[in-house]
């Protein structure tokens, strides 16, 4: 697990390979990861946007902008963990990621908050 604070917000992101899902010799690597948002301040805040940079291993950066995170934006009180998970595909097995949300707080101040980057190794190319 890696993890930053921001802004008083705490991110925390662990990943792993999805050896079900992937098939390697079509240059498919699913990975999942799971994310949680812990609001450390003493301020109501919502999430807004997400930005993420992948990283492929010979295939470069891909650059992925939304609003939420699956659909949703999530409103956090002190003190309060919001949890998500998603997956990504790469095509190398090989790569990282990283990014950052936007948040309003309850004074309507947006704010960034960066998500830490955590890498992405198949099993399959990893031994």
């Amino acid at each position: 697990m890696v993890s930053k604070i921001t802004s008083e917000i705490k991110v925390s992101v662990t990943a792993e390979y999805d050896s079900f899902n992937s098939y390697p010799s079509e240059n498919r690597f699913v990975f999942k990861y799971n994310i949680e948002i812990q609001n450390l301040g003493t301020e109501t805040v919502k999430l807004l946007s997400r930005r993420w940079m992948i990283y492929d291993l010979g295939f470069g950066f891909t650059d992925v902008e939304g609003a939420g995170v699956i659909g949703l934006t999530p409103i956090l009180a002190t003190g309060e963990t919001f949890t998500y998970f998603s997956n990504v595909i790469l095509k190398s097995g090989v790569g990282n990621m990283d990014g950052s949300y936007q948040f309003e707080s309850c004074t309507n101040e947006n704010f960034t908050v960066e998500i830490p980057k955590f890498n992405l190794v198949s099993e399959v190319l990893s031994n």
